[in-house]
C-alpha cells in the first residue's frame, strides 16, 4: 500500500503550493486525485508507462482502450489532433472549458479523446505538470463516478500518491463524450450536456463578417443579415462580426448607427471585437469587405481559404472593384451608399445559407 498524501484546498482560491506539489508527483510518475467540475478524477502522466499501467490496473481498463487526455488550454489540441472539423470548433466554442470530451483523429494513428475541464485546480495542476495528462473518473470499475472527495478516497486511498480535497464537484455528472473523428458527429455518452444541446450547436451555421475596425461595414452586414433571418423565422444561423485591426469594446460609428436606424435597426449595444483564430475556425462562411482583409485573415488562419469570400461578390451588379470601401471619414450619403451595397449582397447571402 502507498501512503496517500491528502490536502484540502479552497475550490475558489486554492493554495498553489499544493497544486505544484501535485504536479510534481504527477510528473514523476505518481497518481493524483483531483477535482473537476464534473466528478473527481485520478490522473497519470501519459509519458510514464508504469504510471499508466498502474492506472489501467486500478481502473480494470483493457490495454487496447486508451484513456482520454485532459488539457489546460484549447491551443494544445492542434498538437494532439488532426483534420479537426468545423463542428468540433463550434462545440469547443460553446462548451469548453466544460463537461465535454471530444474524440478526434490522433496526430499519429487512431483517435484521441480530449477535454478542457472547467475547474481552476484541474487546469493548474495540468499546466504545472507540463506533461500529457490522462484523467479518468476516480472510481473502481463498476462503481459510480465520485462527486465528492470522500467517495473518491473510499477505494483509492493507499493506491494513489496524492489527493486534493476541494469539496463537492459543481455538476456531479460525467462529461458528455462526442466523436468528431469522422464525417458524422456522434454522441457516444450523454453526460452533463444533453444530446439535444450538442445537436443544436452542430446544426447551427456561423456567418462571420470582417472589416477593418468592426465599427462600420461589418456592423452593417451583421445587423442586416440578422434582421433578414429574423423576418424569415430562422434560428439556425449565428451571425458575427469582427475587425482585423482594432481595440475591442468600441461602439459602432455614429453614421453607422444613423443609416441602420433608417433600416429600423438599433446597434447602440454593439461592441467591437478583433478576429481570432478560434472565431474564424468555427465559421462556416467568412465574408470580408476588402481583399486586404482576406489576405490578413489567411495569414492568421491559412486553412480557411475555401470559406472566405468578398461580400461584394454576392452583389447583383458587379464592377471591376470588388472591395466595399471604408466609409470612415466620408459623408453620411457615402455611408448610405455603402449600406445599400451591403444590403443587396446580404440579401443574396441569406438565400444560400
Amino acid at each position: 500500500m502507498i501512503k496517500t498524501r491528502i490536502v484540502s484546498v479552497d475550490a475558489i482560491n486554492p493554495r498553489e503550493e499544493y497544486l505544484k506539489e501535485a504536479a510534481d508527483v504527477l510528473r514523476e510518475g505518481g497518481l493524483v486525485v483531483i477535482p473537476t467540475e464534473t466528478v473527481y478524477g485520478v490522473c497519470a502522466n501519459l509519458l510514464h508507462k508504469k504510471a499508466v499501467a498502474r492506472l489501467s490496473e486500478i481502473k480494470a481498463r483493457p490495454k487496447d482502450k486508451p484513456f482520454s487526455q485532459h488539457i489546460d488550454r484549447k491551443e494544445k489540441i492542434e498538437a494532439l489532433a488532426r483534420d479537426i472539423p468545423i463542428q468540433a470548433y463550434k462545440l469547443m466554442d460553446a462548451f469548453w472549458p466544460g463537461p465535454l470530451t471530444l474524440v478526434f483523429k490522433a496526430r499519429d494513428n487512431g483517435t484521441v479523446g480530449l477535454r478542457l475541464p472547467d475547474n481552476e485546480i484541474a487546469q493548474k495542476v495540468i499546466a504545472f505538470a507540463d506533461v500529457p495528462v490522462v484523467c479518468p473518473s476516480a472510481n473502481l470499475n463498476g462503481k459510480p463516478a465520485p462527486t465528492c472527495f470522500r467517495e473518491a478516497l473510499q477505494d483509492l486511498e493507499g493506491l494513489v500518491e496524492y489527493a486534493i480535497d476541494a469539496g463537492p464537484t459543481k455538476l456531479g455528472l460525467e462529461s458528455t463524450v462526442v466523436d468528431v473523428s469522422s464525417d458524422t458527429v456522434a454522441v457516444l455518452r450523454e453526460g452533463a450536456i444533453k444530446k439535444e444541446e450538442i445537436e443544436r450547436v452542430v446544426r447551427t451555421k456561423t456567418v462571420l463578417f470582417i472589416c477593418t475596425g468592426n465599427s462600420c461595414r461589418s456592423v452593417m452586414a451583421q445587423a442586416l443579415l440578422q434582421k433578414k433571418l429574423k423576418e424569415a423565422g430562422r434560428t439556425d444561423v449565428e451571425v458575427l462580426s469582427a475587425g482585423i485591426m482594432m481595440l475591442s469594446g468600441l461602439g459602432a460609428s455614429e453614421p453607422t448607427k444613423e443609416v441602420l436606424r433608417e433600416e429600423g435597426i438599433d446597434v447602440s449595444a454593439h461592441r467591437s471585437q478583433r478576429v481570432t483564430k478560434e472565431l474564424a475556425l468555427k465559421s462556416d462562411i467568412i465574408l470580408v469587405m476588402e481583399k486586404l482583409h482576406e489576405e490578413r485573415l489567411l495569414q492568421l488562419v491559412p486553412g480557411i481559404k475555401n470559406r472566405v469570400f468578398l461580400l461584394k461578390e454576392f452583389a447583383k451588379i458587379k464592377d471591376n472593384n470588388l472591395n466595399i470601401d471604408d466609409p470612415i471619414g466620408t459623408t453620411l450619403e457615402f455611408y448610405r451608399q455603402t449600406c445599400a451595397v451591403i444590403k443587396e449582397s446580404v440579401e443574396r447571402v441569406s438565400n444560400i445559407i
